[in-house]
């Protein structure tokens, strides 16, 4: 199953990088999809520089996602914290609640266009998975675990540390493979509000009718979820195994 899932990465990779840097060797296939003459290739950026913007944005916004939705998920398994949960809840769910162009289009009169509606859309969208998978599995701990660690006369912070959040890391980073998968897809609205991804190209396409220019972006897209979903699944097996 390892060795299937690393080919099935190398595989996955090997694609995106060949229609990042080489798009032209697709051109056979793109010119099925519109009439001749018609531009078949993405050519205003570059699509690997398009990459890059777009992976910066999802890791940037991801990381502010995993330290909130994690800090929230520890609160609130606290005995003191527990009263806090569906104010939690409630914070972490409000990506979900407003769809995310929503928030962009609310965010805009504030910081402008760009990187930043884009930044913030995506680390709201990205909350849940990460805190609904951190509160199960803070909570997944087994009791008697817990009262060994007692026995042994832990304190309250390294029994968290060293026993609670290394027991529960498998279901937090299947949180975080699930919220950067979605985030992923989701970037690709950024480029509404001028933020460089590989939105652009899908865009580029739906506003000239090229039907090309929406499967380069789209393929791109769809690669860029699977190599990292296949890659955090590796990770976790590598890790946890």
């Amino acid at each position: 199953m390892r060795r299937g899932r690393l080919i099935g990465l190398a595989v996955a990779l090997a694609l995106f990088l060949a229609l990042a840097l080489q798009p032209g060797l697709f051109t056979p296939l793109l010119s099925l999809l519109v009439e001749p003459g018609t531009p078949l290739v993405y050519t205003r950026q570059s699509l690997i520089a398009l990459a890059v913007w777009h992976i910066a944005v999802v890791a940037s916004a991801e990381a502010v996602a995993v330290i909130v939705a994690v800090a929230l998920g520890i609160l609130v398994t606290r005995e003191k914290g527990a009263e806090f949960m569906t104010l939690a809840r409630m914070t972490s769910n409000l990506g979900q609640t407003f769809p995310p162009i929503a928030v962009l289009a609310m965010t805009v009169p504030l910081v402008g266009f760009g990187f930043q509606p884009t930044f913030i859309a995506l680390a709201a969208y990205g909350l849940l998975p990460v805190f609904e998978n951190t509160v199960a599995g803070l909570r997944g701990v087994p009791a008697t675990t817990l009262e060994a660690a007692r026995g042994m006369g832990m304190s309250k912070r390294a029994i968290l540390m060293q026993v609670e959040l290394p027991l529960a890391a498998p279901v937090i980073l299947a949180g975080i493979r699930i919220s950067t998968i979605i985030n992923i897809g989701t970037a690709t609205i950024g480029s509404t509000v001028g933020a460089k991804g590989l939105g652009e190209v899908i865009i580029a396409g739906l506003q000239a009718g090229n039907a090309a220019y929406v499967l380069q972006g789209a393929m791109l897209v769809a690669l860029m979820a699977v190599c990292f979903d296949l890659a955090f699944r590796s990770l976790e097996r590598r890790a946890f195994a």
